[in-house]
């Protein structure tokens, strides 16, 4: 990568807390949704008067803020929807994230400063639809999860050079064309497609049979079955591959995971690019931070050709570590206060997240409570607590349990 190629670093914020974790741990744009039209709605989102903070707060740190507007609004949502656009133009939003022809239009005419992104449920395979919608004003397409990395370099040689491409690099992957699945909404009567998915494709599936109710039989692939449940995405050790095959914007998924997920793994993708840029291989201990997020077993997705790969033993995730603390402030003598997220106690042997430094071990020895106290232990949920830290460090630094693996 050189600088000028060097891409975006885009990271999911899916409320106020995910959003300034993912800032402050190196993502260069976030992507977020107001209250409505946005794929996550069960994500916390933003309203009004949120939105327009969290725009200011993402420009103040020179990152840029990026809206989903990607379901596809039925006729009774249309008449509100020119507002909003105009509401986000006025915000400063950066671009718009839009699977919708009739939304894309809407956004030309009612939010003109905004770029317009065309999200990955639209379903741009070639450069055909890239360039037809770049016609039509797009700037940016999000390719869909099946397109493989030989088929990004030939869409990014015959399109305009001018267009950017973005592509998913970490996160959950849709058992699905790209989110266009309606299982959800014929079993729960929640539509995938309007940000309610029930996620069916993880559930434990048996067949009954029609004169025998109550008697289940086992429905197995490779031994178990979760026959639906895809693997989890991580392209973090093929970010150079993906950059010279004209990626502009490496995309994480994630707007409703915790915001130790959104630090943890904009962190270690932060390190990735940046160590992509000057050519030199990942180290190890920033591979292994994407062990410590909550996940599925992971894959190169549709990258390389062939499958992605189901799971279909079980449908749980694991992670490698649990969050004790989040550092508040911290002196220079490393001297933090915390507040407490899961118990620790006195004798643990933590670890400490840092963005600037490389992750470190924490031996407790002892800590206080917001009155001086002498505690053994922090039990209460977001109790503060005063800790001596190995360095300073800055404030949304991450005190963290590793789990011991079997």
């Amino acid at each position: 990568m050189t600088e000028k190629s060097k891409p975006e670093l885009l990271a999911p914020a899916g409320d106020r807390e995910r959003l300034e974790m993912a800032v402050h741990y190196g993502a260069d744009a976030v992507y977020l949704a107001g209250t409505r039209y946005g794929m996550r709605a069960a994500a916390g989102n933003f309203n009004d008067a949120q939105l327009a903070d969290a725009i200011a707060f993402c420009h103040a740190h020179g990152v840029r803020v990026h809206v989903t507007c990607n379901t596809l609004p039925r006729e009774y949502e249309l008449p509100d929807l020119p507002a909003y656009l105009a509401k986000l133009d006025a915000l400063g939003a950066d671009a718009l994230i839009i699977a919708d022809l009739g939304v894309m239009e809407l956004a030309r005419r009612y939010a003109p400063h905004v770029d317009i992104h065309v999200s990955t449920q639209f379903g741009v395979t070639s450069s055909a639809a890239a360039t037809a919608l770049y016609r039509l004003g797009a700037r940016r397409a999000v390719l869909a999860r099946e397109v493989s990395l030989e088929e990004i370099r030939r869409i990014r040689r015959n399109m305009p050079e001018d267009m950017e491409l973005e592509a998913f690099v970490h996160g959950a992957m849709c058992v699905s064309f790209s989110g266009r699945c309606v299982l959800s909404n014929y079993l729960t009567g929640r539509d995938a497609n309007r940000g309610q998915c029930a996620q069916p494709c993880r559930w434990k599936y048996h067949l009954v049979e029609e004169t025998r109710p109550g008697q289940y039989f086992e429905i197995t692939e490779d031994g178990g079955t979760y026959i639906l449940n895809s693997r989890d995405l991580c392209m973090i050790d093929h970010l150079q591959e993906l950059s010279q095959a004209g990626i502009d914007s490496f995309k994480i998924e994630g707007r409703m995971k915790s915001a130790y997920y959104a630090a943890a793994v904009t962190n270690a993708y932060r390190h990735a690019v940046d160590f992509a840029e000057r050519g030199k291989p990942l180290p190890e201990i920033w591979r292994r931070e994407v062990e410590m997020v909550s996940h599925r077993p992971y894959s190169t997705g549709f990258y390389y050709g062939g499958q992605p790969g189901q799971h279909y033993s079980e449908s749980s995730y694991t992670a490698d570590a649990d969050v004790c603390a989040v550092v508040v402030s911290c002196d220079p003598d490393g001297h933090a206060v915390l507040t407490q997220r899961n118990k620790f106690s006195v004798g643990d042997a933590l670890n400490l997240l840092t963005r600037d430094h490389d992750p470190c071990p924490v031996s407790v020895r002892e800590m206080t409570d917001a009155e001086g106290n002498s505690i053994d232990s922090a039990p209460r949920a977001m109790m503060e607590v005063h800790l001596q830290l190995p360095f300073a460090c800055e404030p949304l630094s991450i005190l963290r349990k590793l789990r011991q693996r079997n």
